[in-house]
């Protein structure tokens, strides 16, 4: 009777031992129900971010975030028969086009791009400067020349989907990283392939599918490939390339998990990857590689943390994705310049052999570098109002203020801080 029914709290844990934690490793029971559960084996590890000059001073990276509402006023212009455009065109389209000031400001903060006239009743218009019109042209060429380069970069996008398919609101607010021009889905019949069709989606969405039987190796996996490292099949342990920022150092428990992760079996982004258990090593692999294929495709190798967001859904990413950038800096860096967090893929600045370059990147350095001619140019103007003694004269714009009231609080500012100037009062014909 004692035995079975003890009544000090002593003599039950002798007895008992599994009934108390400490001793409960001890007792097992004969099938245990966690045998038959795949167990995560996510580790959380806290990696401090460092800065690191070289990346944060990539020009045409800082300069993007500027460039992009540049050409899309530069594409309004261009699209106009007589090559020229009076203010009121576009005066009330400056959140459409990424402006982030009032445009008649904006546009004179780069007289080197935009030159500016006075036209029918006075009204301030702007055409493009020769130089502009020239690279416009150049730009225009590596569209066509390219075709098939864009086309492969779009499909490769879509393909990391889980379905194979995206809504045609998220292409579009891809098209710049990806380098397509605005109008790249308005002529489907020569800028896509018969894989290519248009669907309804299930939330009522038009998207783009993608119907392709061959198998498509990730920039990790051909690289790998070439060095003689991977063989072609798939759930093979490739490794990514690292490259550790100059003073970034690591604790050992850091670095022994870096090292065990790299040995895990890499899922390419093209493949399937619903066997995974979401929380695991082996998933945030496949993350880290969709997140480094993505980044391979863009014109700048980098994009707006915050941008790539929206794929998330479609692309079966976490909800917390960007801990996949924060938890690897030797293959990612976030930049916090110019108010935003930009994510750059090191790789493709560290080896300029793993990675191809974008055929729009020159081109877009060119438009940069007329942009730093811009600021030499207000530069000289103010230093010779100085001399003149008379200041800066400024242009009398009061039919401008009537068509181009945008309202308060949307004035910010960009990253070539230029103070608005005026330009010649001339009058003339604008040349096509």
């Amino acid at each position: 009777m004692l035995l079975h029914k003890p009544t000090s709290k002593t003599l039950r844990k002798l007895l008992f031992p599994y009934q108390n934690p400490i001793f409960s490793c001890l007792y097992q029971p004969q099938n245990p129900a966690y045998i038959y559960t795949q167990k995560a084996n996510y580790v959380n590890v806290y990696m401090k971010w460092k800065k690191d000059s070289y990346f944060d001073t990539i020009e045409h990276i800082d300069k993007s975030i500027v460039l992009k509402p540049i050409i899309n006023l530069k594409n309004c212009i261009t699209e106009d028969p007589n090559g020229c455009i009076p203010i009121y065109r576009v005066s009330k389209r400056g959140f459409a086009l990424d402006v982030p000031m009032k445009v008649a400001k904006f546009l004179r903060k780069y007289p080197s791009i935009f030159e500016e006239f006075s036209g029918e009743y006075n009204y301030p218009w702007f055409k493009l400067t020769p130089e502009a019109a020239e690279i416009d042209r150049e730009e225009k060429r590596v569209y066509e020349d390219c075709r098939e380069d864009l086309r492969d970069r779009l499909k490769k996008l879509i393909l990391m989907s889980k379905e194979k398919v995206l809504p045609l609101k998220i292409i579009q607010g891809m098209e710049w990283y990806l380098g397509l021009p605005d109008d790249f889905l308005h002529y489907t019949e020569k800028n896509l392939d018969r894989s290519f069709r248009f669907v309804t989606m299930e939330d009522g969405l038009e998207g783009l599918a993608v119907d392709s039987g061959e198998k498509v190796l990730s920039v990790v996996q051909r690289n790998a490939m070439k060095n003689g490292v991977y063989s072609g099949g798939s759930m093979e342990a490739v490794e990514f390339p690292c490259f550790p920022s100059n003073g970034l150092r690591l604790r050992h428990k850091i670095k022994d998990w870096l090292e065990e992760f790299q040995k895990l079996p890499y899922v390419s982004p093209y493949e399937d990857s619903s066997h995974l258990q979401p929380d695991s090593d082996e998933c945030e692999k496949r993350v880290v590689g969709l997140l480094h294929e993505l980044l391979s495709l863009f014109v700048e190798h980098s994009a707006e943390r915050k941008k790539l967001f929206c794929l998330k859904k479609y692309m079966g990413l976490p909800q917390k994705v960007h801990r996949a950038f924060e938890r690897h800096p030797e293959i990612f860096y976030l930049s916090h310049k110019n108010k935003t967090c930009t994510a750059i893929l090191k790789e493709a600045y560290c080896d300029e052999s793993a990675i191809e370059k974008h055929p729009l990147l020159a081109v877009r350095k060119k438009y940069i570098r007329l942009m730093r001619e811009s600021a030499v140019i207000l530069k000289n103007r103010r230093v010779n109002g100085r001399l003149a003694g008379g200041g800066n004269m400024e242009l009398d714009l009061d039919l401008e203020h009537k068509c181009e009231d945008r309202g308060g609080g949307e004035n910010t500012k960009v990253d070539l801080d230029l103070e608005s100037e005026n330009v010649d009062n001339r009058d003339g014909e604008c040349s096509q």
